[in-house]
């Protein structure tokens, strides 16, 4: 009897890196983020990044450009 092994294949997405840290976070809303966290649901970016959240942001993280540019525009509105 023998037994075979099957190597799983790489999977990279543009989101991590090769230590399965994200190259950025993404701007979420806020009451989703624990529900995501511990329940595995998924959340949705301001950049339309759809994702569970599994880390969380140290100071000084990359932060996604697009959710950047989103949540700026939504800032300038506020003192109108």
């Amino acid at each position: 009897m023998s037994t075979q092994i099957k190597e799983r294949p790489d999977t990279t997405t543009d989101e991590s890196t090769d230590d399965d840290t994200p190259k950025f976070f993404h701007y979420v809303k806020k009451n989703k983020i624990a529900e995501s966290a511990v329940m595995g649901t998924h959340v949705v970016a301001l950049c339309g990044e759809v994702f569970p959240v599994t880390r969380s942001p140290k100071p000084g993280s990359p932060v996604c450009p697009e959710c950047k540019k989103v949540y700026d525009g939504l800032r300038k509105g506020d003192g109108d």
